[in-house]
């Protein structure tokens, strides 16, 4: 794994910008690592676009930007053919999404109309032009961002697009400090505009090669397959993770064990991350929901009451 020290480079290139956001960038680093696509959601103001622009930024990837609206269309998305008067052919002129990091910018802002054809480029990394499949560049990689405040006007994501992220991270409020450090940083200068790529797209594919060879051990995939179970078995749910869910559980530890310099998966790495896999794959009842219960309360409690996995178990191939 000769890539190690990228890893923290790219996290020291983002914290020149972001302040105090250590695990929320490790996370968004796990989510592209392991070929996943992240959901930001918090409330405006937090630095969510200025973190996809950072990260962007750190990488040297094709970074393009989509605001959604109400009256955007998929094609404003995926690109469109014209006419050529010239040649008297049709040309595919590529629209946003032909990038390799991709910020979808309130996303709940569009029609599912056009959430689906995002929804079929981060399934299937392809777009359909006319009834021709257009393949996307790789990495491809989608940080999209939503406000949970506001409703008015909004397109809340279906399940089917919601179960497409691997990771939902929400920024939160620094603290009084960091919000002092944010002040210092940006009293004089605008760190963005003096940030440069520490890494190339091929290093990034590399990586995600190594990423995939991270051992994980038969005693950790009962632990995973256990908690997701959890999650389908519990009364306070009505709807459980999928078997989609189980692998992107897997694949984000496999990830989050490579940032943290190791070739195999322990518990505290599923640990860590099943708060951001399964929040938003899992729905409440409207009991649970009335008592005010929500799925990252859930989850830790199955984190807690499920044996974990001994140091020789972990490590078995």
């Amino acid at each position: 794994m000769s890539y190690r020290p990228a890893i923290q480079s790219i996290i020291n290139a983002i914290e020149t910008v972001i302040v105090g956001k250590e695990d929320v960038i490790a996370k968004s680093l796990t989510a592209l690592l392991a070929g996943g696509h992240v959901l930001l959601e918090d409330v405006p103001g937090v630095g969510k676009t200025m973190l996809v622009r950072t990260f962007s930024r750190a990488i040297d990837l094709d970074f393009k930007r989509v605001q959604f609206t109400p009256d955007m269309l998929p094609s404003d998305l995926t690109g469109i053919s014209m006419y050529n008067q010239k040649t008297k052919e049709f040309e595919y002129r590529p629209g946003p999404l032909m990038g390799n990091i991709v910020l979808a910018d309130e996303i709940n802002r569009t029609s599912p109309k056009t959430q689906s054809a995002l929804l079929e480029a981060m399934a299937e990394r392809s777009v359909t032009v006319d009834g021709e499949v257009k393949i996307l560049p790789s990495p491809f990689f989608v940080m999209a961002t939503q406000n949970p405040i506001e409703h008015e006007g909004t397109y809340p994501l279906p399940e089917a697009q919601l179960d497409r992220f691997l990771l939902k991270i929400e920024m939160g409020y620094p603290s009084f400090n960091e919000e002092i450090s944010l002040l210092t940083r940006f009293e004089k200068a605008e760190p963005l505009e003096a940030l440069q790529s520490v890494i190339t797209k091929h290093e990034v594919e590399q990586m995600q090669r190594e990423v995939r060879e991270v051992h994980v051990s038969s005693a950790v995939k009962q632990y995973i397959v256990r908690l997701i179970h959890e999650t389908r078995n519990d009364p306070n749910t009505y709807l459980g993770g999928s078997p989609r869910a189980t692998l992107a559980l897997m694949k984000a530890a496999q990830a989050w064990a490579y940032i943290h310099n190791r070739d195999f998966v322990l518990p505290d790495d599923v640990k860590a991350l099943a708060g951001s896999v399964l929040g938003h794959r899992i729905l409440l009842t409207a009991e649970a929901r009335y008592k005010g219960k929500t799925a990252e309360h859930l989850v830790k409690g199955w984190l807690d009451s499920l044996p974990v996995p001994m140091d020789r178990e972990v490590k078995e191939v």
